[in-house]
């Protein structure tokens, strides 16, 4: 048991850690052949504070409105009106429940979030520019990599591991993150026939990723890994941990074609409106979901489900140009950081936006298209010390042709 120092003063004791003598540092406390004074001590729970970051100074989540946070989103994420209204709402409600709870008679439940739509048309980019509007820790998981617990592959609980390192090893900050899980289709039933073997990526992980999403007790690794008998585990509670599910559902516009569109047959038969392969994913219900191969038990653990629309020639356009980091603006930066001042034609910014609808990728394709255009340039302007100005045009983008470069007298 440490015990303060003697009243009297003695010359050769001194502090272990800064090494002042008693007379100094007013009084220490001695330990087993060591002492610490009052100072070191105060100096070792400011580190202990900083490294736990206790809950009350985590940066709260405190939304004002659902608008505000659409309003965000505007600022990172172009087009896409239904979907961040969805998604704003939902979690605007989600953390006003976790600031309000209270022991009254009306137990409010979450909303965890599912999201359909093609490839690139910005599911991860509102689940990212959530947790930075927020403030708290986010984490990306792959659907992909999850297999049941004792398989090979990574164990459900493995997402949490992601989210508590996120949060910088605190457990409370942990328990109020937002989780994005990825690919979330492919974990999909493989077929809806009984079969002798077990699907141990598939159904086997909806099973398993149940109790997460509702909320539970989850124990897991501080590191990561599978569980071992000797390893020490940590504890999260889930229930107020947001988890936003997203994925591409190639192949769910069937299920939704053949509900919307009917297929009686005889003379009676109800003759429905074609839709559109684009809109159809806008009238998904849980039983198109159920067809497509996920158990219902899931399926009511995601209660706010709303799809992404294909991303159009026009909108490709303002993603090049409008948000905040947009792919013009870091590149224009980055010149700028060089002494350029760089410039894209509007004919330049069309063609890129073009060739990006032919990939059929989604807006990943305009960053793979401006990544091969620019090399060659990015690789010879650091070089050229006598131009201040780059002009990218049409014929930079079809034809690999080199840009204007000029020298342009700067104004008194």
């Amino acid at each position: 048991m440490p015990r303060s120092g003697p009243n009297k003063y003695k010359e050769d004791i001194l502090c272990s850690f800064c090494g002042l003598p008693q007379k100094d540092v007013g009084f220490l406390i001695e330990g087993i052949e060591s002492y610490i004074c009052e100072s070191c001590v105060g100096f070792a729970q400011e580190i202990i504070d900083e490294r736990k970051t206790p809950i009350e100074n985590y940066p709260s989540a405190d939304p004002s409105t659902p608008r505000e946070i659409k309003e965000e989103l505007d600022k990172y994420i172009i087009g896409q009106s239904a979907a961040k209204k969805a998604v704003a709402v939902a979690v605007y409600n989600h953390y006003k429940r976790i600031q309000e709870q209270s022991n009254d008679d009306v137990e409010l439940e979450k909303s965890n979030i599912l999201l359909l739509g093609p490839s690139g048309t910005g599911k991860t980019l509102i689940a990212k520019t959530l947790a930075r509007i927020l403030d708290v820790p986010f984490a990306i998981a792959d659907a992909t990599v999850l297999t049941e617990a004792g398989y090979v592959g990574e164990d459900v609980e493995n997402i949490l591991v992601r989210l508590f390192h996120a949060a910088d090893y605190n457990v409370e900050a942990t328990q109020r993150g937002i989780v994005y899980i990825d690919e979330i289709d492919k974990i999909a039933k493989r077929d809806s026939n009984v079969s002798i073997t077990r699907d141990v990526s598939g159904e086997g992980v909806q099973q398993s990723l149940l109790k997460i999403l509702e909320g539970t007790e989850a124990k897991i690794p501080p590191e990561g890994g599978r569980k071992h008998p000797e390893q020490p585990l940590i504890t999260i509670n889930t229930s107020n941990i947001l988890f936003i599910c997203g994925g591409a559902f190639v192949g769910m516009e069937k299920h939704i074609e053949r509900r919307v569109s009917g297929t009686g047959i005889g003379f009676d038969r109800e003759i429905k409106e074609k839709l559109k392969d684009d809109q159809l994913l806008k009238h998904v219900r849980p039983d198109d979901l159920i067809n497509f191969g996920f158990i219902p038990e899931l399926i009511g653990r995601l209660p706010v489900t709303t799809a992404l629309e294909e991303l159009t020639e026009e909108a490709m356009n303002s993603i090049l140009t409008q948000p905040r980091n947009s792919l013009i603006k870091q590149y224009v930066r980055l010149f700028e950081m060089e002494g350029v001042q760089l410039e894209f034609t509007k004919t330049a910014i069309r063609e890129v936006a073009k060739l990006a609808m032919k990939r059929k990728t989604g807006a990943r394709a305009l960053r793979s298209i401006l990544e091969s255009v620019m090399l060659d340039i990015m690789y010879e302007v650091p070089s050229k010390k006598d131009i201040n100005s780059c002009v990218i045009n049409a014929a930079v983008i079809t034809k690999n042709t080199k840009p204007v470069y000029k020298k342009i007298a700067k104004s008194a």
